[in-house]
């Protein structure tokens, strides 16, 4: 099969990989139809994170067909139309009892295009597939409910619920890219009483709008001169950090308010100060976090009944042998006006099915 393997930092290419198959009993290998590219995948690139080895197939989002399952699957079948979560969860480690798949300690967590190959591909093996995968059921267009992989779910869990978005909060979203567009999104399931986005971009400042802000402001003076005066120097309740650098988190922790939460997102591939000789006095609560993933099952229902703006973040598509030129269009958003591109193309032939 074709798929898009990392070879080191800056390298990458879509080219030939044997097929996967069966290894685990848990096992399920998915057709990918639709898949996307992360910002994570970016990170990658650039050697952020060292620990993914060269040779590996990138990729942790996908919406596809099963088309074999090992012999303890139970909740899917080849046939089925499925999403493939960037968390993979064995369901049975103290984490996952816990509700918290992305530390699962039993093979699971955030693995795939990371630890083992992942969805950027023909194909892609997924262990656990019971909690794993979820059924798709009626007309579900795949470049929407591929967005349900990752980008919905971090920004729910990790930004708007670990920063305990609450009625008539103000909320500060520090980057508009894809998870902060999502944050944005999901923030105003409670009602706060103003979300402020803040970005280098244009472009994205005014997606922020379209999806909800009611404020925008470039990073920098600016942003942080507009949140005083609009809080009357008070400071945000919450300040969501969607971007993954120093200066980005460093400013969520001089906009947040007493007592206010500040909420981290971004990746970061290098070390941020934290101020703690001006936050000590603040009853500030800072946050961090990998997504779980628990909160899938409610955004594919309310996807399915038109509360989530999916289709407004996908800016371009491409079929799938068209990887190396979407990676460029993504990584060069601020000259592209990216925000989600989805890759998709005609059926496959079938994959052999081998006995596990």
């Amino acid at each position: 099969m074709k798929a898009l393997v990392f070879h080191g930092s800056g390298k990458s290419a879509w080219e030939d990989v044997a097929d996967p198959g069966i290894q685990d009993a848990t096992d399920a290998i998915v057709r990918v139809d639709a898949v996307t590219i992360c910002g994570t995948d970016l990170h990658i690139l650039k050697g952020d994170l060292p620990e993914v080895r060269p040779g590996t197939v990138l990729g942790h989002e996908a919406v596809g067909e099963v088309v074999e399952v090992g012999s303890d699957v139970r909740t899917v079948c080849p046939g089925d139309r499925v999403l493939v979560s960037c968390i993979t969860a064995c369901g049975r480690c103290r984490y996952c009892r816990e509700g918290s798949y992305g530390q699962c300690r039993a093979g699971g967590g955030w693995i795939l295009g990371h630890l083992i190959d992942g969805t950027q591909a023909e194909y892609v093996r997924v262990p656990h597939a019971d909690l794993s995968t979820y059924a798709l059921r009626g007309a579900v267009d795949s470049k929407d409910a591929v967005l349900l992989a990752d980008i919905f779910p971090t920004a729910y869990e990790v930004g708007v619920l670990n920063g305990r978005v609450r009625p008539a909060d103000t909320v500060v979203v520090v980057g508009a890219g894809p998870i902060g567009l999502a944050a944005i999104a999901t923030a105003r399931f409670y009602t706060p009483e103003r979300i402020i986005a803040v970005d280098l971009s244009p472009a994205r400042l005014d997606a922020a709008k379209r999806l909800g802000a009611d404020a925008v402001a470039s990073a920098g003076d600016e942003a942080e001169q507009l949140v005083a005066d609009l809080t009357e120097g008070l400071g945000a309740d919450v300040v969501i950090e969607a971007v993954g650098v120093p200066a980005s988190f460093e400013a969520c922790t001089r906009m947040v308010r007493p007592g206010g939460h500040v909420a981290n997102v971004g990746v970061h591939g290098k070390p941020a100060t934290l101020h703690l000789e001006d936050l000590w006095i603040k009853n500030v609560t800072i946050t961090t976090g990998l997504v779980d993933t628990y909160s899938t099952p409610t955004l594919l229902r309310m996807m399915a009944a038109g509360q989530l703006p999916t289709s407004s973040l996908v800016t371009h598509t491409f079929p799938m042998d068209a990887m190396e030129e979407a990676y460029e269009v993504f990584a060069r958003a601020a000259d592209t006006g990216a925000l989600k591109v989805v890759l998709g193309g005609p059926q496959h032939d079938a994959l052999t099915i081998r006995t596990p």
